[in-house]
């Protein structure tokens, strides 16, 4: 396995913003550390433009992948939040389903350090070998970090307060590029003019003067689009900062307040504390996971997340959002 920084991906700027890009989330995993019929362990996938990209791997994530037909091998990235194995446990079979179809595209897997030590050993004990690059990108846990630098797309890992070292993660879309309004244009303008105007600047003749200004033959681009991942953590006023104003945030809300003591004890948080984090980072929409096995009901959390921050759902699996 090759531990390597995540080169620019040259195909994933969008020539101009006539349609929107594709950007949304489906629910694979809702569930906490014990799984139960219904919820499986924690698993999304992340669609922007043609690319998916994989957050945690809890167990059963290959067969929620099967289920919703998607082909993991479309997978560009894996993003692991932390080491405890209701968030990765289902990730070396994934890999090794990936070898055994054939797969020879590069792989990247961002994680916390510890991971590749732990595939590494499996990978060796099982004498298995990929077939494709497995690049491996380790986490700094204490400060946020630019993972991923694509033309339209960030991805930033969030510092969470877990009792191990673990890290949600920010996607962010770039500014779009002003959309171009060519009727107003001549029909025998340059290519280079056209060009130039999709980036937002003015076209000048030799001697400095105006010939086509941007705000005349463009308007701007739709706003980019956020959505922020938090997996298990306490409630952190930090976070808060990090995700402030993003369309859709998603936050564990393994316990309700009546529990709030035993929540902070194993570093969780309370569907009231999520809504808080939502709140005071005035967010689009809310979507509440990591539910404990022990409660059979959720109505209670909704209820309690919506006391707070009324723009608050539950996340259900095989729910897509668009973000």
């Amino acid at each position: 396995m090759e531990n390597t920084e995540l080169a620019r991906n040259p195909s994933s700027e969008a020539e101009g913003h006539h349609s929107p890009i594709p950007f949304n989330v489906l629910f694979l995993g809702v569930g906490s550390a014990t799984p139960t019929l219904g919820r499986h362990q924690t698993a999304q996938i992340i669609t922007y433009q043609n690319d998916l990209f994989l957050i945690d791997c809890g167990e059963a994530t290959q067969y929620r992948l099967i289920e919703q037909r998607i082909r993991p091998s479309r997978i560009r990235c894996i993003f692991i939040s932390h080491l405890h194995g209701d968030h990765y446990f289902g990730l070396p079979p994934l890999l090794s389903s990936l070898n055994l179809s054939g797969r020879t595209e590069d792989l990247w897997l961002f994680g916390p350090r510890g991971l590749d030590d732990v595939l590494t050993t499996m990978f060796r004990v099982a004498d298995q070998r990929l077939n494709f690059p497995l690049h491996f990108q380790a986490i700094d846990p204490t400060a946020p970090e630019l993972l991923l630098d694509w033309p339209t797309l960030t991805v930033t890992s969030i510092p969470l307060d877990h009792r191990i070292p673990c890290t949600g993660f920010l996607f962010r879309e770039k500014q779009p590029r002003p959309k171009l309004l060519r009727e107003r244009l001549p029909d025998d303008v340059e290519v280079a003019v056209l060009k130039q105007l999709k980036n937002g600047q003015d076209v000048r003749h030799a001697d400095g003067s105006i010939r086509f200004a941007a705000a005349d033959y463009t308007v701007p681009g739709p706003p980019p689009r956020s959505y922020a991942y938090c997996s298990d953590t306490r409630f952190r006023e930090a976070i808060i900062e990090q995700v402030a104003g993003v369309d859709v945030l998603y936050h564990e809300s393994t316990f309700m307040e009546d529990n709030a003591e035993r929540a902070t004890e194993v570093y969780h948080s309370t569907a009231r504390q999520a809504a808080l984090v939502a709140q005071q980072a005035q967010v689009g929409r809310l979507y509440i996971g990591h539910i404990s096995s022990r409660y059979k009901q959720f109505d209670g959390f909704l209820a309690e997340a919506q006391s707070v921050f009324a723009a608050s759902s539950l996340a259900v699996e095989g729910e897509h959002v668009d973000i």
